[in-house]
C-alpha cells in the first residue's frame, strides 16, 4: 500500500463490501464525512439505520492501540454517558477487508455546541467530569501521550529535516520554537504533579455534537494519556474574560462528578503552543494524501508560515501571564 496516498485503492465498492463482510446488507447508499486523517462514510442498510464505516490510517495506529480506544468508548458508554462508540458484532470492534482495518459506529447526528452558550459549556463540564470519573479508574496501555517530547520536539525536527519552512522566515520561526520551549517547560513546573489521565484528546466543540437530548461526544481516534486540563481548555475561546467566565461554567459542571486540579490551568497556554505546532507538523505529514492539499488550500505557503510567527509569538507573550482563574 502506498504510504503516500493511502486510500487509493479504498474505492467505493471496497467499502460496501468491507462492510456486507460483517454481515449487513447493503442499500446502494454511501455518504463520505468530513476526515481527514482517517476515512469515514455513513453506509444505508437494508431495512435498519445507516451505520458510519470508519477506515483507520494504514500505519498510524497499532491493532493494540485501536482496541484500547474502542475499550475506552465501550466503557464509557456502558456508564450511560452520550459517546459514540464502536458496534461490536460477538465482541469484535476492529475489522479487516482488502488491506484495511476498519469499526462501524451507530449513525448520530447533532450540531455543534455554542461556544458562547454557558448553559452547553456547563453541561458539557458535567459529563467530561463523568468520562474523567470512568477514565481515572485504570491507565491506558498502549495510547501515546500528551508531551513536549512528541507534540513540539518530534515536530520541530521533522519540519527543518523535510525543509518546510521558507528559507527566509526559518530563523524568525526557529528563533521563537527556542524561546518557547523554556515557558512551556516552566508552565509545566508550575502545575506540579498533576495526575495523568486516559483522556478523549481531541475536546474541541467540533467533537461534541448538540441535540435536543443534550451534547454526546465523538472521535476518540486521538485518545491518549495526559493532564485533565487537556479535555478542557480547547472549550474555551475568545479574550480572556471571555475564557475565564467559559471556564468557570465547565469546571463548575465538571467538579460535580471529578475534582480537578487547579494547578493544571498554569497549562493552558503551553498546550494551545504545543497544538499549535504539532498541527503544522501532523498538515505537513499528510501532504502527499489528496485529500489534504483539497481540504487546507492555505497550508504551507509564505503567508502561512508568517502568521505562524506571529502566533507562536503571541503564545510566547500569553505564557508569561498569571494562568486563568475560573473564580475570577
Amino acid at each position: 500500500m502506498d504510504d503516500k496516498a493511502p486510500y487509493y485503492q479504498l474505492s467505493p465498492d471496497v467499502v460496501l463490501d468491507a462492510v456486507e463482510a460483517t454481515g449487513r446488507s447493503c442499500d446502494g447508499r454511501l455518504l463520505a464525512l468530513n476526515s481527514y486523517e482517517n476515512r469515514v462514510y455513513q453506509v444505508g442498510i437494508d431495512d435498519e439505520q445507516p451505520v458510519v464505516a470508519k477506515f483507520y490510517r494504514p500505519g498510524r495506529w497499532t491493532d493494540e492501540a485501536i482496541l484500547e480506544e474502542h475499550a475506552f468508548a465501550l466503557e464509557i458508554a456502558a456508564h450511560e454517558i452520550p459517546l459514540v462508540a464502536p458496534l461490536a458484532d460477538d465482541d469484535v470492534t476492529l475489522h479487516r477487508h482488502a488491506g484495511f482495518r476498519f469499526a462501524l459506529f451507530p449513525r448520530r447526528g447533532g450540531r455543534s455546541a455554542e461556544p458562547d452558550d454557558l448553559d452547553q459549556l456547563n453541561w458539557i463540564g458535567r459529563f467530561i467530569g463523568r468520562i474523567h470519573a470512568v477514565a481515572a479508574t485504570r491507565p491506558f496501555a498502549h495510547r501515546p501521550r500528551v508531551d513536549v517530547e512528541s507534540y513540539v520536539l518530534f515536530a520541530r525536527t521533522w519540519l527543518l529535516e523535510n525543509n518546510c519552512i521558507p528559507g527566509d522566515l526559518l530563523p524568525a520561526w526557529t528563533t521563537t520554537l527556542d524561546a518557547l520551549l523554556p515557558r512551556i517547560d516552566a508552565a509545566f513546573q508550575r502545575a506540579g504533579d498533576y495526575r495523568e489521565m486516559r483522556l478523549h484528546g481531541d475536546c474541541h466543540l467540533g467533537n461534541i455534537l448538540w441535540t435536543h437530548a443534550g451534547p454526546h461526544f465523538v472521535d476518540l481516534d486521538d485518545c491518549r494519556t495526559g493532564p485533565a486540563i487537556q479535555d478542557l481548555w480547547m472549550l474555551l475561546s475568545g479574550d480572556r474574560r471571555d475564557m475565564t467566565l467559559q471556564l468557570a461554567e465547565v469546571l463548575d459542571g465538571y467538579e460535580e462528578f471529578h475534582d480537578f486540579n487547579r494547578r493544571e490551568l498554569h497549562l493552558v497556554e503551553a498546550l494551545r503552543a504545543m497544538r499549535m505546532i504539532h498541527h503544522s507538523a501532523w498538515l505537513a505529514q499528510r501532504w502527499e494524501d489528496p485529500a489534504f492539499p483539497a481540504a487546507f488550500p492555505w497550508f504551507g505557503g509564505q503567508r502561512y508560515w508568517e502568521e505562524q510567527v506571529l502566533a507562536l509569538r503571541e503564545q510566547l507573550a500569553l505564557l508569561d501571564e498569571p494562568a486563568l482563574d475560573a473564580q475570577a
